[in-house]
């Protein structure tokens, strides 16, 4: 494209929260990733926002973008390069339609929903590399059961870990030959993003882990410096933040860099938070606190730019502490993993996931699932889902969307109260309901599945029978909701 195509009259249609997309020609000789700045103003009526675009190799630029709001967006570029300088352009933004919901944002210190205001609870799963083994009949395994379980969430990684051998890297370069972090691999982007899209078509949200600290000295990434870092996520911005099913995850296990400061993870927080134009959600995870039991996390997710806590602890029956603490919505995105794996992290039954994930939801929490069964690790590359624990967390889902216990109410408005009772096996169960309503009684078997509703309605102090068995959950509901 050259200035004598710069006003493009046409208006193309795109959905609210759908992806608009413009290709350009530019330089390409020296070091564009680096040397060349590219983004544009997309006005709506007298707002403005401003979205980098990026350079896609062959003298290629493009420039995404997702609006917001139904209307005429036109957009203006500005770049260091003249020939890319000044372009101009409109496109019309239409209604959202059929699953398109817009990204997920936070509702309160206990929920989420979508952009349109659609409840949304998180059901996730881990999937760290399941796109880093180039391995295509592998990822379409991996998309076919994703499809089949109930899951809604993923999270999975950006950069390769130590002892990988992948082609194809975020940066330019090899393992042989070592890796360029000052240039980007638009192949490996390309292959992302292609599963980014498969993820939203699912009805998916791909959770980006952006850093980790499992490079074992091998590429380098543990410790870029503050300009490479910038340039690496100011790209990883531009290419994915127009994706309305991407959340940012800033690092797993942030704790474990060695060589960054909680300052170093302060600043990259706001690096993302001031180039993402749609402000997607946004935390951090935990690693050295899993199994403590004085301290659940060591960031602060009070911290303005946090959205949520991402928390690793296998307690989650500190979930009320986790929400009260920090007042924002919790996902235990590890709580262990269903399997036999030799390290502790990975070898729970599926009993006890299970377990974790009710005990997570009913104090108003949300948990995630992993799993290495028989040395099948699907938390690092998918493929094919061995565990038990699926199937009862997809009963649990359904259950759950049915009628969240609606803890941001005082008790006396609830329409929804749950217990769960894990392990034990008592004969009846206490409840304190309101005296001001009638309730209806559901006596749930998490793990075969199974709900009976007792005869009759309840209120106030009432006594449940139960049949003395473990994993066991108890859900009123108020009679006619």
């Amino acid at each position: 494209m050259t200035h004598s195509d710069s006003v493009i009259q046409a208006l193309e249609p795109v959905q609210v929260w759908d992806r608009f997309e413009r290709r350009f020609d530019g330089p390409a000789e020296g070091n564009p990733f680096q040397e060349v700045t590219f983004y544009a103003e997309f006005c709506h009526g007298n707002r403005i926002v401003e979205a980098e675009g990026f350079y896609d190799g062959d003298g290629v630029y493009k420039l995404r973008f997702m609006p917001d709001a139904e209307g005429v967006w036109t957009y203006v570029t500005r770049s260091s390069s003249p020939q890319l300088d000044g372009m101009q352009g409109s496109f019309q933004a239409v209604a959202a339609q059929g699953d398109n919901h817009g990204p997920v944002v936070v509702k309160d210190a206990y929920r989420f929903e979508f952009a349109d205001g659609t409840p949304y609870l998180p059901f996730g799963t881990t999937l760290y590399h399941w796109v880093h083994h180039e391995n295509v009949a592998e990822e379409e395994e991996t998309l076919s059961e994703l499809a089949k379980a109930s899951f809604n969430k993923v999270r999975m990684c950006v950069l390769p870990t130590g002892d990988m051998h992948s082609r194809q890297l975020a940066f330019a370069g090899s393992r042989t030959e070592g890796a360029d972090v000052t240039r980007f691999n638009p192949a490996f982007f390309a292959h992302f993003e292609a599963r980014i899209m498969d993820l939203q078509r699912l009805g998916i949200e791909a959770d980006i882990i952006l850093f980790h600290p499992y490079d074992q000295g091998v590429w380098g990434f543990e410790q870029l410096e503050p300009e490479t870092e910038d340039l690496y996520l100011r790209y990883v911005i531009a290419r994915l933040s127009s994706f309305r099913n991407v959340w940012w995850s800033l690092a797993n296990e942030f704790d474990f860099n060695k060589y960054k400061s909680m300052e170093n993870w302060d600043r990259v927080c706001q690096v993302v938070k001031r180039f993402d134009p749609y402000g997607h959600l946004l935390s951090i995870h935990n690693g050295t606190k899993m199994y403590d039991y004085t301290r659940t996390a060591t960031y602060d997710y009070s911290k303005p730019w946090i959205t949520h806590q991402s928390v690793q602890h296998w307690d989650s029956g500190l979930m009320t502490e986790w929400i009260a603490t920090h007042k924002k919505p919790v996902v235990l995105d590890e709580c262990c993993y269903e399997g036999n794996a030799a390290r502790r992290w990975g070898n729970v039954p599926g009993e006890e996931l299970v377990s974790r994930f009710w005990d997570s939801m009913v104090q108003g929490g949300y948990a995630a699932h992993g799993e290495v069964v028989n040395e099948k690790s699907w938390i690092s590359r998918g493929g094919k889902l061995y565990g038990e624990s699926p199937e009862r967390i997809a009963f649990m889902r359904s259950l759950m969307e049915e009628a969240l216990p609606d803890l941001w109410n005082p008790p006396e408005e609830r329409a929804c109260f749950w217990e769960y009772l894990g392990i034990n096996r008592p004969a009846s169960w206490e409840l304190d309901l309101p005296e001001t309503k009638e309730y209806y009684i559901d006596v749930v078997d998490t793990w075969n599945m199974k709900t009976e509703r007792l005869d009759g309605t309840y209120r106030g102090s009432c006594t449940i029978p139960l049949p003395r068995q473990s994993y066991l959950a108890l859900r009123a509901v108020a009679a006619g909701q």
